[in-house]
């Protein structure tokens, strides 16, 4: 895509810093540097979300990152854990509609970094939670 930030960043339009490159990805700082060394792993095909990804390129794109994700541990003795990161339309906080995945190194608990997971249990009963189970399910073929 002509104006995308990502794919502009791909075809060395904008200066990124790189730490990973091969014909499938391209792994680079994220300039926000939630925390040092906060880097995103993108396909260097546009593709919006995870919702329009195929199979091989998934597939492609999944397998390199535990490889990145290693390296950027192994740069930094302090770095205890990483997360990462995958949002998915305007709703999920995505902000850059070419899809990307955020690796955040996490030094303590106490970093500048936040994720919360409410505990809606109370609020679903076994016959929604099957319902919802059903649904899913039904769709694993689309």
């Amino acid at each position: 895509m002509k104006d995308c930030i990502f794919c502009k960043i791909v075809r060395n339009e904008i200066p990124s810093y790189t730490v990973y490159e091969d014909d499938i990805v391209k792994a680079f700082l994220d300039i926000s540097q939630g925390t040092p060394g906060h880097t995103l792993v993108i396909p260097k095909k546009h593709i919006a979300n995870i919702f329009d990804y195929d199979e091989e390129l998934a597939s492609a794109v999944f397998d390199r990152i535990p490889k990145i994700a290693r390296a950027v541990k192994a740069s930094n003795p302090d770095i205890k854990g990483m997360n990462i990161l995958n949002n998915n339309g305007q709703v999920a906080y995505q902000s850059v509609f070419h899809s990307h995945f955020h690796l955040v190194p996490r030094y303590t608990s106490n970093d500048d970094f936040k994720m919360i997971f409410k505990d809606n249990s109370n609020k679903y009963s076994p016959e929604q939670l099957k319902a919802i189970q059903e649904s899913i399910e039904q769709h694993m073929g689309d």
